[in-house]
């Protein structure tokens, strides 16, 4: 798996999910259960993570619907 999106905001998390599934790209999100940790204030970021041979098709996906991405190789 490779991480294709990190951010605070989940409604771009929502969002990226919804565009890659009507794609027919699985992805996975990490750290969602971190809030129990932080007391669910939103500082720590979510993960969304595709598998490697996706990710040049997902990237494309969030660059098409202008959803900023940090490339993590």
């Amino acid at each position: 798996m490779k991480e294709l999106l990190r951010t605070n905001d989940i409604t771009a998390i929502a969002f990226a999910k919804a565009l890659l599934d009507g794609e027919g790209i699985d992805c996975f999100e990490m750290d969602v259960n971190m809030s129990v940790l932080e007391g669910g204030i939103g500082i720590l970021p979510r993960r969304l993570m595709v598998r490697q041979a996706d990710l040049f098709q997902a990237r494309a996906i969030m660059r098409d619907n202008g959803i900023e991405y940090e490339e993590r190789d």
